[in-house]
């Protein structure tokens, strides 16, 4: 298979355990974007956010049940804010190893959470 193939494929993964699961693209993004030799380590998270934000919006458009309120969903969103804000300018200066690390832990932690 070619490299725009597999690239393919990994989007079709990412788009499908993003919609099914609700989140979990990235880590499918991740590793493939790192292994397909096209992007420099320091791109990988940046392009997986990029990619993912769009899966993002069309699953809320196609799953969404909109019974929440904006005042129930604020707090959630100003900490995404905030978290994503520091995290885009701390990112910058931590090791690219240690932000695989931290994804493995995430989902490490995650998964063992939702078996046990």
């Amino acid at each position: 298979m070619d490299n725009s193939t597999v690239l393919l494929i990994a989007g079709v993964v990412a788009g499908a355990v993003n919609g099914l699961l609700g989140a979990g693209g990235g880590m499918v993004l991740v590793p493939l974007l790192t292994y397909s030799g096209k992007l420099q380590e320091r791109e990988v998270f940046p392009a997986s956010v990029a990619i993912i934000l769009p899966i993002c919006i069309i699953t809320l458009l196609l799953t969404a049940d909109w019974t929440l309120t904006f005042g129930q969903i604020l707090p959630y969103l100003l900490g995404s804010i905030a978290g994503g804000l520091l995290s885009g300018i701390l990112g910058r200066h931590i090791p690219t190893v240690w932000l695989h690390r931290i994804l493995g832990i995430i989902v490490l932690w995650g998964g063992i959470r939702y078996l046990c």
